[in-house]
C-alpha cells in the first residue's frame, strides 16, 4: 500500500476513535433476533456497503454464515467495499470474499431493472447516510424503494442513527432540480433518518409509483437530540467527525474553484484556493487512491483556511462561502460551475441572493417558511424523539 494511502487509513481509524459513539446505540443490524425471522426462506437482495456492520462484522458476511440466502448485492456510490472515489463509476461483478453477484447502482443503472430484482423475495437496505440531502445514498434509497414497489418486492431498512440528525437547515428542493443529487422535496439537511426518510417518501408518495411494501428495524435508545460519531467513516472524503458535521456547508464548494481538501489528509476540514489574499494556512492536494481531486488544485499551493481550528463545530452555515465570496473580484473566478452550484442548493434563489449582499440571517429567513412546511410533514414520519 502506498505511504498516502496507509496514513489516510490510519487518520480514518483514528479521527473515528477519538469521540466514543453514544452509548447504548443499537442499530437495525445489530438486531438480528428481529429482523432474522423475517428473512429466513426468502431470496435476498442486499443494498449495503462497507458501513452494512453487525458488530464488527459486514452484514451480507453475517447473513451467508447464517444460512440466510443472499442471492444478489447491490452496491451504491463509492462501492460495496467503499473504496471508489466520488463519482467513479461502479462496475457489476463478484464479491470476492463471498462469491455473490455484486450489481452496481452507480454505473449503467442508478435503479434497479427489473430483471436485477426477479427471483429476488426481499430487498435489504442497510448503508449509513450523514443527513445531507446531495449525500447520494438517500437517491439511492428512493430508486430502491421505486424499483421495489414497480416489481412487487418489499423492502427492509435496518436503520441506523444521523449524525446530523438534531436540527433541519437549507433550502427545500424544488422539482426542476430534481437530479442524483437531491431526488426528494426536502432541506439540505433533513432531520432524519434513513427508515423515517424511507417512510415519508412513502408516505408522501415521492416516487413516480405506488408505495413499496416497506418494513423499518429502529435503532434502540436513540434520539434526535444524541450525539453519534460514525463508528466507520461512511465514504473517503468524510474521514472523521468534523468532516461529517461541516459537509452541508462546506459542499457548495465543489461548484467553485476553491478546494475542500480533496487529495489531503484532511478532507471537508479545510478550504483554500490558488489566490494567496484567502489566508494564510497552506495545503498541497495531490492524487490519492480512491480519491476524486480537483484538477483546478492539483499539485498547488492553496491558500486558505485551516477548520480544524475551530473551537466550536457549525451546525450548517452559509458563512464560510460568503466569507470567500467576498474575497474575488470577479464571480467566475470563484463560482465556476453555476448550474452545479444551483443543482446542490435546489434552488436558484440561494445564489441569487448570495449576489445582492445579503448577510447569512437574511438569506436563511427567506427559506423558513418551506422549511416550517417541511417539518409539519416530517413530524408524521418520525421514529425517535425529535430534538425540539
Amino acid at each position: 500500500m502506498p505511504k498516502s494511502s496507509l496514513l489516510l487509513v490510519m487518520l480514518f481509524v483514528f479521527g473515528f476513535l477519538q469521540v466514543s459513539c453514544a452509548e447504548n446505540i443499537v442499530t437495525g443490524a445489530d438486531q438480528p433476533e428481529i429482523y432474522l425471522p423475517l428473512m429466513k426462506g426468502k431470496r435476498l437482495g442486499l443494498v449495503v456497503n462497507h458501513t452494512s456492520l453487525k458488530g464488527t462484522t459486514h452484514l451480507a458476511d453475517f447473513l451467508i454464515s447464517g444460512k440466510m440466502d443472499v442471492q444478489k448485492i447491490f452496491a451504491p456510490e463509492h462501492g460495496f467495499r467503499g473504496d471508489a472515489s466520488a463519482g467513479e463509476e461502479i462496475q457489476d461483478g463478484f464479491d470476492i470474499k463471498t462469491g455473490v453477484q455484486v450489481v452496481s447502482l452507480y454505473g449503467k443503472n442508478r435503479k434497479p431493472t427489473s430483471e436485477h430484482l426477479k427471483n429476488l423475495d426481499l430487498i435489504v437496505f442497510d448503508i449509513q447516510d450523514v443527513g445531507c440531502r446531495f449525500y447520494t445514498y438517500i437517491s439511492t434509497l428512493h430508486l430502491v424503494m421505486e424499483a421495489c414497489a414497480e416489481n412487487n418486492v418489499p423492502l427492509l431498512v435496518l436503520d441506523r442513527p444521523n449524525p446530523n440528525g438534531d436540527y433541519i437547515a437549507g433550502p427545500v428542493l424544488l422539482p426542476e432540480f430534481k437530479s442524483f443529487v437531491g431526488m426528494d422535496p426536502i432541506p439540505i439537511v433533513h432531520g432524519c433518518t434513513v427508515g423515517e426518510l424511507a417512510r415519508m417518501i412513502n408516505g408522501e408518495m415521492w416516487t413516480d409509483t405506488v408505495p413499496c411494501v416497506l418494513d423499518v428495524i429502529p435503532v434502540l435508545n436513540y434520539t434526535h437530540r444524541t450525539k453519534y460519531v460514525l463508528p466507520v467513516p461512511p465514504s473517503p472524503n468524510l474521514p472523521n467527525y468534523l468532516s461529517v458535521r461541516l459537509y452541508p456547508s462546506l459542499c457548495f464548494f465543489e461548484a467553485t474553484t476553491v478546494s475542500v481538501g480533496r487529495g489531503t489528509e484532511f478532507p471537508f476540514q479545510v478550504l483554500g484556493g490558488l489566490q494567496k489574499n484567502l489566508g494564510d494556512f497552506q495545503f498541497i492536494p495531490v492524487e490519492m487512491p480512491g480519491i476524486a481531486i480537483d484538477p483546478v488544485n492539483e499539485n498547488q499551493v492553496c491558500y486558505g483556511v485551516d477548520l480544524r481550528e475551530l473551537t466550536e463545530i457549525p451546525q450548517f452555515t452559509l458563512q464560510f462561502f460568503l466569507d470567500f465570496y467576498e474575497k474575488y473580484e470577479i464571480e467566475k473566478d470563484f463560482v465556476n460551475r453555476e448550474k452545479w452550484f444551483d443543482t446542490l442548493a435546489g434552488t436558484r434563489v440561494l445564489l441569487s441572493q448570495i449576489r445582492e449582499g445579503k448577510s447569512e440571517a437574511e438569506i436563511k429567513q427567506l427559506f423558513i417558511p418551506e422549511i416550517d412546511k417541511y417539518k409539519e410533514i416530517r413530524k408524521k414520519y418520525l421514529l425517535y424523539p425529535d430534538f425540539e
